[in-house]
């Protein structure tokens, strides 16, 4: 059976693992991964899951996201849009705003059978849901009369055995086939607006230093108090091990690795930084909160994270640790 894939044998429960919305996220980060693109628009936005998702990734210069209704899931909008809307569709996205990548996703009616009540539409705000046959055939006109390449694909992998009937979302990637010239494009700008701007929020970018900085510490303090609690409760185990005597719990500060979870303990014996305590005071190593990926991958360097954490976050006298002073929270335990 694949490995996204798993089903109750008894109940004819259909699970997807990682849920079917995360596969698509994933499908298009890894996208954005591979062609690198420097702005992204999501249409159909809802709660802006993916737009979070993309922020990190540094070749994105501008995030947008348009939707009428946060009800409706994410990238998938086609199958949203009334008859009369899915005619202009075509003409809006690829004709006016051109982008160089379009992804489509759209629920396949094949797999409906799978799915026990289903027995028209999967969401009740659905207008069709399209097979196979249909949607491709709707995507490759949409790319010839636009000039785009298509090429299909999917999420959601059907239980063995049922192979056939497909992915449970596929999946529509078009890329334009030739660049867009500015004097192309500049003509084909209309004289007067077509959408009115009824409200406009403007993301933080993280190029901006001062975003940078916020979005870094944040992350330190988040990422050094999931380790100083990791490391709290480890002590207070041991501490009731060896019924707290004070000649035990004395060497039993620096607690052994198997007090932290598996990938903390990980990067922590990798990198030969253990935090320690030293009384109510709690040290956490720079160099273990920037070997956590996300940190990492904020400030590029070590040196980067120093500067940006400077004066904002309390440091051990030689700035090599975070510093944490436990003793109100022990008063308050």
């Amino acid at each position: 059976m694949d490995k996204n894939f798993q089903e109750e044998q008894f109940t004819g429960i259909i699970k997807f693992t990682p849920p079917l919305y995360k596969q698509r996220y994933q499908f298009v980060k890894d996208l954005v991964g591979k062609y690198k693109p420097k702005k992204v628009a999501d249409l159909g936005c809802a709660d802006c899951t993916l737009l979070w998702m993309l922020k990190f990734c540094s070749c994105i210069e501008v995030l947008a996201g348009l939707d009428i209704c946060t009800s409706i899931m994410k990238e998938k909008i086609i199958e949203h849009l009334e008859e009369s809307e899915l005619k202009k569709f075509p003409e809006v996205v690829f004709g006016f705003m051109a982008p160089s990548i379009v992804v489509i996703s759209t629920p396949n009616s094949e797999f409906n059978p799978l799915f026990p009540g289903v027995t028209l539409f999967r969401h009740p705000d659905h207008k069709f849901e399209w097979n196979r046959v249909q949607f491709q055939s709707w995507a490759l006109e949409t790319a010839r009369r636009y000039d785009y390449s298509v090429e299909f694909t999917g999420v959601g992998h059907p239980p063995t055995g049922m192979e056939n009937v497909g992915f449970c979302t596929q999946i529509g990637v078009f890329v334009r086939k030739h660049p867009q010239t500015s004097e192309s494009a500049q003509s084909e700008k209309p004289t007067e607006g077509v959408y009115k701007t009824v409200f406009e929020a403007v993301y933080p970018s993280l190029k901006d230093e001062k975003y940078l900085q916020n979005a870094v510490v944040s992350e330190v303090i988040f990422t050094a108090q999931i380790i100083k609690r990791s490391l709290l409760d480890c002590v207070m185990s041991e501490h009731e091990e060896y019924n707290d005597d004070p000649t035990e719990r004395k060497s039993k500060l620096q607690p052994s690795m198997n007090c932290f979870s598996d990938n903390l303990g990980k990067l922590v014996v990798e990198k030969s930084m253990e935090p320690i305590v030293n009384g109510h005071v709690v040290y956490i190593p720079l160099t273990t909160i920037f070997s956590f990926p996300k940190v990492n991958q904020l400030c590029g360097t070590f040196e980067k994270l120093r500067k940006l954490i400077a004066g904002k976050v309390t440091l051990s006298s030689d700035g090599s640790a975070v510093m944490f002073n436990t003793e109100h929270e022990n008063e308050e335990n």
